[in-house]
């Protein structure tokens, strides 16, 4: 603990406070709501679709991006180093493959003397040459792979350039041309996108946080909760028509198979600022060579649901695989004691070995609930097993594993969450079940939901009915400034 606690106090005087931004699920903990760049809002790991010999790695930061908030728009930090974290060999220790992602800005002709970030002069269609003279700011961005505490290698084929925020039509005419320009081959022969996305994570979010009052009832009908393209009665997807930043990492398999062709990994995203930074008269920065971490993420909705408000701070400055300090918040889940006060429910609130099985193992191990010791490490990890064949977008189902039919049959899509996850999956859902003792007691615990069962509002090609993006790097086309909207109940869609 000694050692968290140095880090947290570290963490502290790292961050650089920035104007909070919309109040999404995303800022689950109260020092990280206030630096959104660095702010790990979704994590995902799955097997590509489009190649089913790679995986994705995904982590999206800067939530609740309002598409017309000019003239600076959303940017990645380049005081922030973005990480990706592999455990390859199910010792639940996720070092054995690190991800970095680094950005550097630069502020372009003509002569700084345009005041804006982005402008048509002319029309912005490219990242270099004359397309790019309107990106008056532009960021470059490096990704290196340290396997095993060895040097670090440098996996560009060249300069890599994010893809700016989405200002409008005369701005950026073909916008999506533009961000296939923003996909960049590694040396690995994967591929990395950074830039603006639609955030595709859907939630009643605000019915969620006033104390689980949703709009609609918490119980879904067999025919609703098989609905993967429904919007139910008065719910609302409260993230629709928002944006996020994004960094899609495409490695092939190979590259992270474990010993004996281990196909089973953990993985989390972390992101982390420097102990010290210095801003000289000029301007200049300077930033001290170590960082500490500000923000992780594995598994979907673990700091916003199970972790105790005084300790999410804590939390997001420890390393994963210290999953132990924390244990008791899995063994008695704060958020099934307010789903029972609100709901009169009788599911379990002590003694959730399920949770910590589910959530810190590979695989079930002995009893940590209540025994006031825990003999092994425990990891909060996002799991995945790369045996699995993935699902083609368009049969993707929301509820993976817990999917059915209209009738209440089983029909599981063993391809999504908590085995990975896909951007099409509804966490939210699944969250809620696990949390009420489904894999432990599936017949007790019924279709628990938010009525939101897609991505409301999606735009682009390659999309699936249910709002998701069928081509890497797989979240739909960001709203863009001039024409955004926010759709409600009981609004048109289309």
């Amino acid at each position: 603990m000694l050692k968290q606690i140095r880090s947290l106090t570290l963490a502290i005087l790292a961050l650089v406070i920035s104007a909070p931004v919309f109040a999404a699920s995303h800022r689950e903990a109260p020092l990280i709501a206030t630096d959104p760049t660095a702010d790990n809002t979704d994590f995902y790991v799955f097997r590509s679709w489009e190649d089913p010999d790679k995986v994705i790695f995904m982590m999206n930061v800067i939530p609740g991006q309002e598409p017309g908030a000019a003239p600076n728009y959303f940017n990645f930090s380049d005081d922030v180093l973005y990480e990706i974290h592999v455990d390859n060999n199910k010792n639940n220790i996720a070092g054995n493959i690190t991800y970095q992602i680094r950005f550097r800005t630069e502020i372009r002709t003509p002569g700084n003397v345009f005041p804006l970030s982005y402008a048509a002069l002319p029309p912005i269609t490219g990242l270099t040459g004359p397309e790019s003279a309107g990106l008056i700011l532009r960021q470059s961005y490096t990704v290196t792979e340290t396997r095993f505490g060895k040097q670090p290698k440098d996996l560009g084929t060249g300069t890599m350039y994010a893809v700016p925020s989405n200002v409008g039509p005369r701005t950026m005419p073909t916008y999506e041309d533009l961000a296939t320009k923003g996909i960049f081959p590694l040396k690995n022969g994967g591929r990395v996108f950074a830039g603006q996305r639609d955030d595709a994570f859907y939630i009643d979010l605000g019915s969620i946080f006033d104390t689980l009052n949703l709009h609609v009832s918490p119980i879904l009908s067999p025919a609703d909760d098989a609905n993967d393209a429904l919007l139910l009665g008065a719910a609302r997807d409260t993230l629709s028509g928002f944006n996020v930043n994004t960094i899609v990492l495409e490695i092939p398999i190979s590259d992270v198979m474990g010993p004996n062709g281990n196909k089973v990994i953990g993985a989390y995203g972390s992101t982390s600022r420097p102990k010290v930074t210095v801003i000289r008269n000029n301007g200049n920065r300077e930033n001290s060579s170590r960082s500490v971490q500000v923000s992780r993420m594995g598994n979907p909705l673990v700091n916003e649901l199970i972790i105790a408000k005084n300790t999410q701070d804590l939390w997001n400055a420890s390393d994963a695989e210290e999953e132990a300090d924390f244990v008791q918040f899995y063994c008695n889940p704060g958020i099934v004691t307010a789903i029972n006060t609100v709901f009169g429910t009788p599911f379990p609130t002590t003694n959730r070995e399920d949770l910590v099985n589910a959530l810190l193992r590979y695989s079930p191990g002995p009893p940590v609930c209540g025994s006031g010791k825990v003999k092994e490490p425990l990891a909060e990890f996002l799991r995945v097993d790369l045996n699995v064949p993935p699902t083609p977008a368009a049969s993707q189902k929301r509820l993976g594993p817990f999917a059915h039919d209209a009738s209440g049959n089983p029909t599981p899509d063993k391809a999504g969450f908590p085995n990975g996850r896909r951007p099409n999956d509804d966490v939210v859902d699944v969250v809620l079940r696990v949390a009420a003792g489904i894999l432990t007691a599936p017949s007790s615990v019924p279709n628990l939901g938010d009525g939101v069962n897609f991505n409301i509002g999606a735009l682009g090609s390659n999309l699936t009915s249910n709002g998701i993006s069928t081509a890497f790097p797989f979240l739909p086309t960001p709203h863009d400034g001039r024409d955004r909207r926010h759709i409600d109940s009981g609004e048109a869609i289309n």
